[in-house]
């Protein structure tokens, strides 16, 4: 089963919290572990975390707090994930490291392996941190044989 970390599904839903406010407002630590439930010394982590992986920033003084550094429109899925599980790499063969897999000189999936890498990496850079803040719903194209072509994201409409 592939399966993000628990720290990137809070990881998640922390940074679509921040998403749903205001630019301007800031967020302690304290008031997003609440609002989201996850105890205080994860959401510490997650925002020290995310903050060097440069998708927060850091406002000190007695008001201070943590803000997104770009639009939630801005922001994809893909950069959270890689910023809490380092690179996406669903297999060994998929990462641009050579030797972790014995079978890499011969393998004979090896290049599909890595694009079907690309194409999951791709799905989640296409869902931005303010999709995942409103109701989301599958959109299926199907050719005129009733076939399968394509599936995307229709953001806001419920089914």
């Amino acid at each position: 089963m592939i399966r993000l970390g628990k720290m990137t599904d809070y990881g998640l839903l922390v940074m679509s919290q921040i998403a749903r406010s205001s630019k301007a407002e800031l967020h302690t630590a304290r008031d997003l572990a609440i609002k989201c439930r996850v105890p205080l010394p994860t959401v510490s982590k997650l925002l020290k975390t995310l903050l060097q992986s440069g998708l927060l920033a850091s406002h000190r003084g007695i008001r201070g707090g943590y803000s997104l550094v770009r639009e939630p429109h801005l922001i994809s899925v893909a950069e959270v994930v890689s910023a809490l599980e380092g690179p996406l790499a669903l297999t060994e063969c998929s990462t641009n490291v050579a030797g972790l897999c014995d079978l890499e000189p011969s393998c004979p999936i090896r290049d599909n392996q890595r694009i079907i890498n690309q194409v999951v990496r791709g799905a989640l850079e296409k869902v931005m941190l303010s999709d995942l803040i409103r109701p989301m719903s599958l959109a299926a194209i199907r050719d005129n044989r009733g076939n399968l072509v394509q599936v995307s994201l229709a953001p806001g409409r419920m089914q």
